[in-house]
């Protein structure tokens, strides 16, 4: 009966957001998900950073509809007494649903397949132009072709990461693993570690790790307090190094973005060498050998040392454009301190996105994440259903008076350059105190 439910507040739930005692409210009913989060597919990260709270629209925008049974044996009884739902969220979960309904998140077109087949035939040109022709010009093209083949094939990594592309979970598994480890050299457990704290913290200044990059850039002032990374467990320290070179990082963004994918490199091998628990360790370790296998060996067959560092460095570089692409999604767009709420999805949501205006037949350079809101809000729908949805997004954000960003691609980098521009001359005032250094000093005294 009606009469016989127990309740607790807000602040009552509140308190359960701790590792071993983590509780969870879904549609007003509390669940205790503690002894849940170290088997949780997803990690134990988006529990810790959504606990204590009604997280309903987060679970509905990540789990599919057989994912709701298993929520039975973690019922503690217990309702949210003061459980409401805002007109924005009824709005968003009868937009998922109807889209369950039409069955969207299971249409997943013919793209991956189409994609793997294409980028192993531009593979295969790749390795004969190196192998078998001796032009300097034509390997300077295959180091060009190298670098967008691992662009588009991190987008298939990406996709295959939030939803299964293949017709199994293990042959999705692969895919993840070909895609990112074997192909690219960047570790699925790293993005999936990484990416997850993304969306459920999208653009909060010390819970989202793709605004972290301090001393190297900072989006906001407020990075100079020198702030701690709850996602990494340290502190951000803005020092004097740090106020060097964010007080141009207007002018070196574009040039730091060449070596972009060797910070990744870096941050792939710091994780599995480390004492963090990782999913599939060995097999991650195993396709990131494979990795630094076939693509030294494809070096070496190269006739010189000049046209090797050539190969490396332009194969790298050239990825700097998907670099590019993720930060103007992200850096000129609203951001926060604090965990995210799990209430206000739609909103976060909106609030940190920016999507990129784009005629269809460019899709496929920006590999879907042009329609950056609507994978936010629906990061379980595949790529092809973006384009669709995106007026829908669009209308629900007029709607509730909400933001909806869609400038071109070159509108969007004049508006990250000015974000950082903006954040670099705020770094050079040298009213805001740091330690003295002479080196710091010499350089911006006269500006």
């Amino acid at each position: 009966m009606e009469g016989e439910k127990k309740y607790i507040t807000r602040e009552e739930l509140r308190l359960h957001n701790k590792p071993g005692d983590l509780w969870v409210s879904i549609q007003g009913k509390v669940y205790d998900v503690s002894q849940w989060a170290s088997r949780h597919p997803g990690g134990d990260l988006p529990l810790l950073t959504l606990a204590g709270q009604d997280i309903t629209d987060a679970f509905i925008a990540y789990h599919p509809g057989s994912a709701w049974k298993y929520l039975s044996d973690l019922f503690t009884g217990f309702h949210l007494q003061d459980f409401e739902v805002s007109d924005v969220s009824k709005d968003y979960r009868r937009l998922a649903s109807e889209f369950s309904r039409l069955g969207l998140f299971d249409q997943k077109g013919h793209g991956v397949m189409f994609s793997f087949t294409i980028l192993s035939a531009l593979f295969a040109v790749c390795v004969y132009g190196v192998v078998k022709v001796q032009s300097a010009w034509v390997h300077l093209a295959c180091a060009v072709l190298l670098g967008l083949i691992w662009v588009q094939v991190t987008y298939v990594g990406h996709d295959a990461g939030h939803y299964e592309v293949m017709s199994s979970k293990g042959f999705n598994k692969l895919a993840q693993l070909v895609a990112g480890n074997c192909t690219t050299g960047i570790s699925i457990a790293w993005w999936k570690w990484t990416h997850n704290a993304h969306h459920l913290a999208c653009n909060s200044l010390d819970h989202d790790p793709d605004l972290q990059h301090i001393p190297v850039f900072a989006v906001s002032s407020r990075l100079f307090k020198s702030m701690t990374s709850y996602f990494y467990g340290r502190k951000m320290n803005f020092d004097w190094l740090a106020r060097l070179l964010v007080s141009y990082q207007h002018w070196t963004f574009y040039p730091v973005m060449c070596f972009g994918r060797i910070n990744l490199f870096l941050q792939t091998f710091l994780l599995l060498v480390s004492k963090r628990p990782v999913p599939d360790r060995a097999l991650n370790i195993l396709g990131i050998l494979v990795f630094w296998t076939w693509y030294p060996l494809l070096v070496s067959c190269l006739p010189s040392w000049p046209e090797r560092i050539m190969f490396v460095g332009v194969s790298i570089a050239v990825t700097s454009i998907q670099h590019v692409q993720f930060c103007l999604n992200h850096f000129s767009a609203n951001v926060y301190v604090g965990p995210p709420k799990g209430n206000d999805w739609f909103q976060n949501q909106t609030n940190g996105t920016i999507d990129i205006s784009c005629p269809q037949w460019m899709d496929w350079f920006h590999g879907g994440l042009q329609f950056q809101l609507e994978h936010h809000l629906f990061p379980r729908l595949p790529r092809c259903q973006l384009r669709k949805i995106a007026p829908l997004a669009r209308d629900l954000c007029k709607k509730h008076n909400l933001q909806y960003r869609n400038p071109t691609f070159w509108e969007a980098n004049r508006w990250t350059l000015r974000t950082l521009r903006t954040a670099a001359l705020q770094a050079r005032d040298l009213t805001n105190p740091l330690p003295k250094n002479l080196v710091w000093e010499a350089v911006n005294t006269h500006g």
